[in-house]
């Protein structure tokens, strides 16, 4: 697992509750190479393995940025998972758009808010521990429909257009990041279509053998993270470690 990080590396986890997110947790625990595994979610769930820190933080607002970087001081990170996103919210009466007469500009905010400039004040907030000449991975999810070259279908105007604008912002960082660190490496991951609260509402439409448990999901991310080097900072990957187009 991630060979090019040190053993007992240190990993944080970000959305740590959420479907991806805790099986890439998982999966870093079955392997006796993590040393300490930073486990971030809303509600800050407790773990029984010892390696874990479970904190407490939204890190949606600017406070939980902060928040965590007074926690880690400068201490190195070796991995970053990035498993926040937004698709849809009942309660606030979002759900992705069929046409233009949809478009809320409440909505497209709340998307763009919480799918791209969470993940670039994140970046900002680990600098402290990114800096360096160690070996890091910030990995941070993102999706097909982000990809502009792909768009054949339509619809989807904010999600489509928040991880467009995160795969922008997760690209303009790995150009400063050379200079900052130039043992570490910044992509963009599609995880494919994965059975979690996020697709429920549309899982109806995949095709057999493509829907994805989050087992099989974060297995598969942390090999393609595997092979992902510094000349390569800035990819955009999709499960199977095929480059998705811009």
């Amino acid at each position: 697992m991630l060979t090019r990080l040190p053993d007992d590396f240190t990993a944080l986890v970000t959305g740590a509750s959420g479907g991806i997110g805790s099986a890439v947790v998982e999966a870093l625990l079955d392997s006796d190479r993590p040393g300490r595994v930073i486990a971030v979610s809303r509600g800050g769930h407790p773990h029984p393995d010892p390696r874990v820190d479970a904190l407490a933080l939204d890190l949606t607002t600017e406070e939980g940025g902060e928040a965590l970087a007074d926690a880690l001081g400068a201490t190195p990170v070796h991995l970053v998972f990035n498993a926040i996103g937004m698709l849809h919210d009942e309660q606030l009466g979002i759900g992705p758009e069929k046409k233009l007469d949809d478009l809320d500009a409440g909505a497209m905010a709340r998307l763009y808010h919480v799918n791209a400039i969470t993940p670039a004040l994140l970046l900002k907030a680990l600098q402290p521990s990114l800096k360096g000449r160690h070996p890091a991975l910030f990995a941070s999810l993102s999706a097909r429909v982000g990809s502009i070259g792909d768009n054949r279908l339509g619809g989807w105007y904010a999600y489509r257009a928040s991880k467009a604008a995160h795969n922008m912002l997760m690209k303009t960082a790995a150009v400063e990041m050379r200079r900052l660190n130039p043992q570490a490496a910044i992509a963009c991951l599609h995880p494919g279509t994965t059975d979690t609260p996020l697709s429920a509402p549309f899982q109806a439409r995949v095709p057999d053998g493509k829907l994805f448990t989050p087992a099989f999901v974060a297995e598969r991310l942390l090999e393609v993270l595997d092979a992902c080097t510094p000349e390569e900072s800035g990819i955009f990957l999709d499960w199977a470690g095929e480059r998705v187009a811009w």
